[in-house]
């Protein structure tokens, strides 16, 4: 195939890796992503450069780590990514939904921006912003459920986030973003000779964990994982990894009140809710595939599945995401696409979630930066061999939320985990060989502390080679 393909890249907010019924979470309703695992190469193992959102999709856009990048928390600038470069060479480039840029509304290449932010923005910590779905919502003449409103319930700090959407199906924020993608593809003329590169992004299923009732009730008795946790992986816990569990105790983070000790049926119901809100978010990608055949180019287009970081619903105590255990930084990813990559293989190498930058770039036709830290997965999708990533990397610095360290930094090889922080001597080291969730770190151990020096020993390197790598990425900005 000659034609440059379409790319529609799909990226969901806060969905962790466990969560797609054809990778083996079979407690997951979600036929189309299934549909795409069948069909196109799905990875397993793949990372987020930063657990929060921010930092994660600006490193996503830019193939750069957040602390080359100089965005390390949310609401830092980022004004230039690859999709400029798309854009140089004939694509027609839009996003639909969440993007997390700042500011909000900021090109970063697109031709178009229909921008909607998070689900919850009720609170005067973050920047005023009226986006498309609040637009929406108003000519509707109705209010928006956030925690200004859900306050008002008597159990509202009992439910850990888990809440019903009440208003009309239609004006839940992921049908709204899914049905204005739709909308799009109906809507833009056609063009032979210009590709599309269409970004959605779904807010969901980032808390308040707001399903509509008739998914809620496909999960009511189904058999759901319940959180891995105990008082001695609690106890053993690094400092600023136990102040991040009271901070989240100490106020409702996008309208989630902590607990210390929920009980399992509150646990439950919050990942009923979960989960129910991510098969909201399949049917419409069922739609966007449906709209992409409509539409007559399904068979000319790459479609691409991920999202910016995962959440821990509990996990280790803890709540949402800003931590490196597997539940925050694993995030599911797939790439579809009908005689341009293989048809239903699984892929178990580590990846970068910022590595479907230049795999993007190769698919349109246009040579990757030298300067990017990312690595084009193109023969991991095409060939039966191919050079994997020894280690990935995340990284988070200190914000309002994330307050007891400057610095947390990971590494991560096929069986150990590290993550240190730059203010303190505490640490975690997992043997995920035989501690596969995390529970009992080896950091202070004398028998592994060879293997500790060594692993942050890695880290020292990939920091000033990536600084070195990369210092040449604003020369085209100048």
């Amino acid at each position: 195939m000659t034609r440059r393909p379409n790319v529609v890249l799909i990226i969901t907010d806060q969905q962790r890796y466990d969560t797609i019924a054809a990778l083996g979470y079979e407690h997951a309703v979600t036929p189309n992503l299934d549909r795409l695992v069948h069909e196109g190469v799905a990875f397993t193992h793949t990372f987020v450069s930063a657990p929060s959102c921010a930092p994660s999709r600006a490193s996503l856009f830019t193939g750069l780590y957040p602390h080359t990048l100089g965005v390390l928390r949310n609401d830092e600038v980022w004004t230039h990514s690859w999709v400029e470069r798309l854009a140089d060479a004939g694509y027609r480039c839009v996003n639909v939904g969440k993007m997390h840029t700042y500011p909000y509304e900021g090109s970063v290449g697109f031709h178009e921006r229909h921008a909607v932010e998070n689900k919850d923005r009720g609170t005067d910590r973050l920047p005023f912003f009226l986006d498309n779905w609040d637009k929406a919502l108003w000519t509707h003449g109705v209010v928006k459920p956030d925690r200004r409103t859900l306050r008002d319930l008597p159990d509202y700090e009992e439910r850990l986030g888990a809440f019903v959407w009440e208003l009309p199906e239609h004006l839940h924020v992921d049908n709204f973003v899914g049905d204005l993608a739709r909308h799009w593809l109906d809507a833009y003329p056609q063009k032979p000779d210009e590709p599309f590169f269409l970004q959605v992004g779904f807010p969901g299923p980032h808390p308040p964990y707001d399903a509509v009732p008739r998914w809620l009730d496909e999960y009511a008795d189904r058999d759901l994982p319940q959180p891995v946790r105990s008082d001695a992986d609690l106890a053993a816990q690094p400092e600023p990894l136990k102040e991040l569990r009271r901070t989240a105790q100490s106020r409702d983070m996008d309208s989630v009140v902590h607990l210390e000790d929920p009980t399992p049926q509150q646990t439950r119901r919050q990942r009923q809710h979960y989960y129910a809100n991510i098969s909201m978010i399949d049917e419409q990608v069922g739609g966007i595939l449906d709209a992409l055949e409509q539409r007559g180019v399904l068979d000319d287009t790459v479609v691409m599945f991920t999202s910016d970081h995962g959440d821990a619903l509990n996990d280790h105590g803890h709540s949402q995401k800003w931590t490196m255990y597997e539940p925050s930084v694993r995030v599911p990813a797939i790439v579809w696409g009908p005689g341009r990559v293989d048809q239903g293989k699984t892929v178990d190498s580590l990846i970068s979630l910022i590595d479907l930058g230049p795999t993007i770039l190769e698919f349109a036709g246009i040579a990757v930066p030298d300067w990017m830290s990312a690595q084009s997965l193109m023969s991991e999708l095409t060939e039966e061999t191919w050079e994997e990533r020894d280690y990935v990397f995340s990284e988070h610095a200190r914000d309002k939320i994330l307050t007891g360290t400057a610095l947390m930094t990971m590494v991560r090889d096929r069986r150990w985990k590290l993550v240190e922080f730059i203010d303190t001597t505490e640490g975690q080291l997992f043997d995920l060989e035989t501690d596969p969730h995390e529970e009992h770190s080896v950091w202070d151990d004398p028998e592994h502390l060879d293997r500790k020096r060594e692993m942050q020993s890695v880290i020292a390197h990939w920091r000033a080679q990536t600084a070195l790598s990369s210092s040449g990425w604003t020369a085209p900005y100048r």
